[in-house]
């Protein structure tokens, strides 16, 4: 029920055919751009605030362009650019992007994909990703001692400057071993570009970050290249055949666009780069040896599509490894609940949890008893008056359950802030009168903020540290929040320093101080939580162990080192 904003999406198609071939078969010579745009609307889950894509044509004459890009902001950023194309853009590389922002910086400037410019077509460089860097300052210091001096302080300009730097250098030996040979002219150029390896310019590039990342790319000289964090962290697929490759960050989006099955598609491996040369030759190169792996959970809970085979079966599993608790939690008895689910990403879970208690019980009582009316607009500027409005956005099924007698157990995916929880769910769901009312989230407590690319950077958002910071205060145990905080300041990468604030509280201790921090004042309902466990989350999701949402272990030193500084910035109040 609370947006959560996943940083990026990622399409791209490589042609492996002459571009004639496309227009016999397929009738059209905006192939491409139709297969494109289609990967890019299915992803729009992703990211709504802008959108770029760029292509490379393989066969233009000096004195004519060859490399196109395209940007735009706002939801319909994808209808906006895809509007600006015709024919002349067309190519044999394509790529495409979908971007929400993780760092509150918005503007064109910022929208993917960014590029690089220079008049030898190989030196010509064009990015895009679905990455968060936790190091830019080191990579930063990196340049700026070389005598570079980039024009904008950000991941995304970082990065294309510091791999920009090192094509560069490639092509500077190439030139050089052209030059050996005693080329001279044009041939000089031929040789450059028939011979760049990114392989090269990736393995001097990437060991310089830290982070979850998908980086991908195109060249003017026609490399096509897609490498992956060596955790795993961020999700990549792909597909080839004799026609194209390509590349997207969520399965089904292949598997519809291209009319496929699950298993044709691959899975892009930890530290490995997939990358289409200029000739068409793929080749697959581990550029970084794979770490543990810490693929992202949360993909699985919340933000790819829940089409997905696998994830689809996932999700209705970390429903019903529920059932217990919510039985429990609402004495067993089955006859007088009513179940339902937070529209829209948590109905796979309500499938799931609904199947347990079904193979429990026999027959249960559904209904659907929220409702998500259109955005209302805070025009109203007044606190009062805003939280109103916000109380609004969502609406029940009145006469859905029996007042006074029926308890009401809902699931959402995940309770990250509670906002949405205080302001509107729980004053609407308690004018139905439950009995009681059972919030379920498949996720477990979120509690550490993530540093790979999900907006949420920030220890005091999270309901769950208010909870036993909380809890901390009514104790008196304050010297706890000076020592960690000491140990934060005092040793910022060697472990996770904030793990100590919930140490010394159960689940449910916290669980039962959220609800009395949400609860709305004159809120006459019994309210209780109950969430995933973590044992239970990597039953269902075994093939994606990364938690550090949940457990606090996060997989690089940067995810350490940033929560570590969160909880400094807490306690100096920044």
């Amino acid at each position: 029920m609370e947006e959560l904003k996943h940083e990026c999406g990622v399409a791209m198609i490589r042609l492996l055919k002459p571009l004639d071939y496309y227009e016999k078969k397929y009738g059209t010579w905006a192939y491409g751009f139709n297969k494109l745009y289609l990967m890019m609307e299915k992803q729009h889950n992703r990211g709504q605030e802008g959108a770029g894509l760029a292509t490379v044509n393989l066969h233009t004459e000096p004195g004519t362009e060859y490399m196109f890009r395209e940007k735009a902001e706002g939801k319909d950023a994808i209808t906006e650019i895809f509007s600006r194309v015709d024919r002349s853009m067309t190519g044999e590389l394509y790529m495409g992007h979908l971007r929400y922002s993780t760092t509150g910086k918005s503007g064109l400037k910022f929208v993917h994909p960014f590029l690089r410019r220079n008049n030898w077509r190989a030196k010509n460089l064009c990015l895009c990703g679905n990455f968060n860097m936790t190091n830019i300052d080191e990579v930063f210091e990196f340049l700026t001692q070389q005598g570079q001096s980039p024009r904008i302080y950000g991941d995304s300009y970082i990065t294309l400057e510091l791999m920009g730097h090192r094509l560069d250098r490639e092509v500077e030996r190439l030139y050089a071993e052209a030059k050996a040979q005693e080329l001279s002219g044009t041939d000089i150029t031929r040789y450059i570009d028939d011979h760049v390896e990114m392989a090269n310019v990736l393995k001097k590039t990437m060991p310089h970050f830290d982070g979850g990342y998908v980086m991908c790319g195109l060249t003017g000289s026609g490399e096509l290249f897609a490498v992956r964090d060596p955790w795993g962290i961020r999700p990549a697929y792909y597909y080839h055949d004799d026609e194209v490759m390509v590349l997207a960050s969520e399965r089904p989006v292949i598997q519809t666009c291209f009319g496929l099955e699950a298993d044709d598609i691959t899975e892009l491996a930890p530290g490995q780069a997939i990358i289409v040369h200029r000739s068409g030759v793929l080749q697959l190169e581990q550029i970084l040896p794979q770490q543990a792996l810490s693929a992202c959970s949360f993909e699985r809970i919340y933000f790819s599509r829940g089409s997905d085979r696998d994830i689809y079966q996932e999700r209705k599993r970390l429903g019903e490894q529920l059932t217990p608790a919510i039985l429990k939690a609402i004495d067993s008895d089955v006859d007088h609940t009513v179940f339902s689910y937070i529209p829209n990403t948590a109905e796979v879970a309500f499938y799931g949890m609904t199947d347990g208690f079904r193979k429990l019980h026999g027959e249960v009582r559904t209904e659907k008893v929220v409702w998500k009316d259109i955005k209302l607009r805070t025009f109203i500027t007044e606190g009062t008056s805003r939280n109103d409005l916000a109380a609004h956005v969502y609406d029940i099924s009145y006469g859905s359950l029996t007042p006074y007698e029926d308890n009401l157990v809902i699931i959402d995916d995940s309770i990250v802030r509670g906002t949405t929880l205080r302001e509107s769910i729980f004053k609407i769901l308690d004018r139905l009168h439950p009995r009681k009312i059972v919030m379920v989230s498949s996720s477990p407590q979120i509690r550490y903020p993530d540093y790979y690319g999900i907006d949420m950077s920030r220890l005091e958002e999270l309901c769950a540290f208010r909870a036993a910071i909380a809890l901390i205060e009514e104790r008196g145990m304050w010297q706890l929040i000076t020592d960690v905080y000491k140990a934060c300041k005092s040793f910022p990468t060697a472990e996770n320093h904030v793990r100590q604030i919930y140490a010394p509280f159960t689940v449910g201790e916290i669980n039962r101080k959220i609800v009395e921090m949400l609860r709305p004042e004159g809120m006459e309902t019994p309210v209780e939580l109950v969430f995933q466990s973590i044992e239970g989350l990597h039953e269902a999701c075994p093939n994606h162990p990364g938690d550090w949402y949940f457990t606090g272990r996060y997989p690089t030193p940067g995810g350490i080192r940033m929560v570590n500084q969160a909880f400094v910035n807490y306690v100096e109040k920044r």
